[in-house]
């Protein structure tokens, strides 16, 4: 009996004494295992997602798709979180939440297995081009057919690609799957954040709650550098590689046709996601309880301890038995409480709009640097990877230190994650100075003189040093003129002889490139387009720069910015209030911004390609100047519109603020007596918990 007092004494001490390991929480080896198992579960999510965004231009190229359907799968995610994360976020809180997001990342991990499936559908990729792939073949040929009388009344020159394989180019569209696999991926992505940071909040002293959201937003953000690189060492890597000789591939990456190794990744990104599983599979539903989320008193929830404790653990949180019908009973009037804070309302519409702006952005980014500044898909993502998502991880984490240094509060949080996003605005405005010149292209940018500002028609492809010629006004088989102009195919340059084969194929006697050249004698062009200017590439690493500068900026108040969140909502509603606000901003945010940005950015495109079968395929050139405008302008216009909220809710949490202060200057005579009721109520709560621990049912137990 007198050991059952001390062991009884000893469980008192760990759930109250100040030196007890609740109050050395932070040093639980269980949280730490928490907090490593869930890092990598935000790092495989981050890493599949982001290696999503770094291959859409080789999906949209694999598919023939334009730029609005890309938008519509990468929506496809967020269809699936939208699916279940109501009921994740509240039933899960009250459910074994480790072992919920294990089964989460499981769930991803098939849906990023099913995304690759296509590639071992669809069969060969097939490059429309006109150059001869034999290697050993050095017999001229004329890109330049005879028009006859026959073809003259047929207006085009026939497809260059081959018929066949139209019966499985017109069956299931191969995108489906990658819709449905990415639709799978949200709704295992689900649970993760709502249940993994009220975890957090839960289980750690108040003081360090924002210092360990930042590390975990952190390691997460280090997901989109390992997946942007990833993307960019596929990129190089040509989709058919191993079942194709490389010799005769007649592409560079640097070309608008293009396709990288993009089902690759995919299985490398699955695996990691299946293998971060592992850990949280064996985690504990619960953990000690921190000294400064004790009640001070004997609360409600101690007292139900009291009455029916049954076992030593009074050191973690007390559990019962979850009922489904009482939790689905209470879910609509629990919403409908959550719904009526106006501080979370207008939280709510700031973080909508800014989400609009910064996921239409980051979706369309590496295209942006491609099309605008002529780097290829593997350079963009490679820049993505290295240098803009590094300084966004500085800035979180930067962030959270800020929250932990300075010990900002409510109205501290708000200023800085205000200040920041205002700045980084400011400074974002200089994107719109660093323009490029469209490319120079005969017959689309510029006439085939060499002056500028043609408005482009398919007939203006044609002139009268091409007209002898049967071309084809569907075909994108660029070429590279002695002039410095770019011209659609071989043939639409007038060109009459050609030499060598596939990527060292020589064009002769271009009739189109004598019209601006002033060269005597036999004029050539090379495969692929010319080079943008120099004016360009100066400009280039200042866009570069200014990226870094400005994601760090607005990046730094991405945390603080978190915290405002669960530090407006009442304990209670946290996991909900972290579930309403994902599902929010992905319904009107991450489904619709890259489908209308998609396809405002498809109302730029100056040349599109074909699919074999005909219609419409994926876009060839841009406008670059209309590119420009159209994407950062609603960039900025959105996050402008997003200022005004921000006003409105620092009215509002000022308001909330002050209320709070004179409630607590009103209460403060309260709080006195409280305090003096707290060492009798605690000696009282301590002697009947004694009891219980050597009553002769517990030493029954035992």
């Amino acid at each position: 009996m007198k050991n059952m007092h001390k062991a009884a004494t000893g469980s008192w001490t760990l759930g109250n004494n100040p030196t007890s390991s609740a109050v050395r929480n932070s040093c639980h080896p269980s949280l730490k295992m928490f907090l490593a198992a869930l890092s990598f579960a935000y790092f495989a999510k981050a890493l599949s997602g982001s290696y999503m965004k770094s291959t859409f231009t080789q999906l949209e190229r694999q598919f023939d798709i334009p730029s609005y359907l890309i938008g519509i799968i990468d929506g496809s995610f967020e269809i699936g979180n939208l699916l279940v994360i109501a009921f994740v976020s509240y039933f899960g809180a009250k459910l074994h939440r480790p072992k919920i997001i294990a089964i989460g990342c499981i769930l991803m991990s098939f849906g990023t297995f099913l995304i690759a499936m296509p590639h071992f559908i669809i069969g060969r990729y097939k490059i429309e081009t006109s150059v001869k792939a034999s290697v050993n073949s050095t017999n001229s040929l004329s890109p330049c057919p005879a028009i006859s009388a026959e073809s003259s009344k047929a207006g085009d020159r026939p497809s260059i690609l081959p018929s066949t394989g139209c019966e499985r180019d017109s069956s299931v569209s191969m995108w489906i799957y990658v819709f449905l696999g990415n639709v799978l991926r949200g709704i295992g992505e689900t649970p993760v954040q709502p249940l993994g940071i009220s975890y957090i909040d839960d289980y750690t002293e108040s003081e360090n709650t924002a210092l360990y959201i930042g590390c975990v937003q952190t390691i997460s953000i280090i997901g989109p550098v390992f997946g942007y690189l990833l993307g960019s060492l596929c990129a190089k890597i040509y989709v058919d590689i191993g079942n194709v000789d490389m010799e005769t591939v007649t592409i560079t990456p640097g070309d608008a046709r293009w396709v990288g190794a993009w089902w690759l990744g995919y299985f490398i990104t699955g695996t990691i996601t299946l293998m971060s599983a592992v850990p949280l599979w064996f985690l504990p539903k619960s953990l000690p309880m921190p000294v400064d989320k004790h009640d001070t008193s004997c609360t409600p929830e101690q007292t139900r301890f009291i009455r029916g404790s049954q076992s030593m653990q009074h050191k973690f949180r007390p559990e019962e038995p979850a009922n489904l019908y009482q939790m689905a009973k209470d879910f609509l009037p629990t919403l409908k409480i959550l719904l009526g804070n106006p501080l979370f309302i207008i939280y709510l519409c700031v973080t909508i709009i800014q989400f609009n702006s910064l996921i239409g952005m980051v979706t369309y980014k590496p295209k942006y640097i491609e099309q605008h500044y002529g780097q290829s898909a593997s350079k963009a993502n490679f820049l993505m990877g290295a240098i803009n998502i590094p300084a966004v991880a500085l800035g979180m984490f930067s962030g959270g230190v800020v929250m932990k240094k300075y010990k900002l509060g409510i109205m501290g949080a708000a200023r800085f994650a205000f200040g920041t996003s205002l700045l980084g605005y400011f400074l974002s405005l200089f994107f719109l100075a660093m323009g490029c010149e469209n490319a120079k292209v005969a017959g689309i940018t510029v006439s085939y003189n060499g002056e500028e500002g043609l408005s482009y028609h398919e007939h203006s492809l044609f002139s009268d040093c091409n007209s002898g010629c049967l071309c084809s006004r569907r075909e994108w088989d660029p070429v590279c003129g002695e002039n410095g102009i770019t011209y659609v195919s071989s043939c639409l340059a007038g060109c009459t002889s050609s030499s060598g084969s596939g990527r060292n194929t020589m064009f002769g006697n271009c009739r189109c490139v004598a019209v601006t050249d002033t060269h005597s004698g036999n004029l050539t062009a090379t495969l692929g387009q010319c080079p943008l200017r120099d004016s360009c590439e100066k400009i280039f690493p200042y866009f570069l720069v200014l990226s870094v500068l400005s994601s760090f900026i607005i990046s730094l108040g991405g945390t603080p910015g978190f915290v405002l969140l669960i530090r407006c909502i009442k304990p209670e509603l946290k996991s909900l209030a972290l579930g309403i606000h994902t599902l929010a901003t992905r319904t009107l945010a991450g489904i619709p911004a890259p489908i209308y940005f998609g396809a405002i950015i498809d109302t730029t495109c100056l040349k599109w390609g074909y699919k074999m079968c005909g219609g419409r395929g994926a876009c060839r050139i841009y406008n670059t100047t209309a590119y420009r405008i159209v994407y950062l302008g609603l960039t900025l216009g959105l996050r402008t519109v997003s200022f005004f909220f921000c006003i409105l809710y620092f009215a509002l949490l000022k308001r909330h603020v002050k209320r709070e202060e004179k409630n607590a200057v009103a209460n403060g005579s309260a709080e006195l007596e409280s305090v003096k009721k707290e060492e009798s109520s605690t000696v009282h709560c301590g002697q009947v918990i004694l009891a219980l621990d050597c009553s002769p049912d517990r030493e029954t137990h035992l």
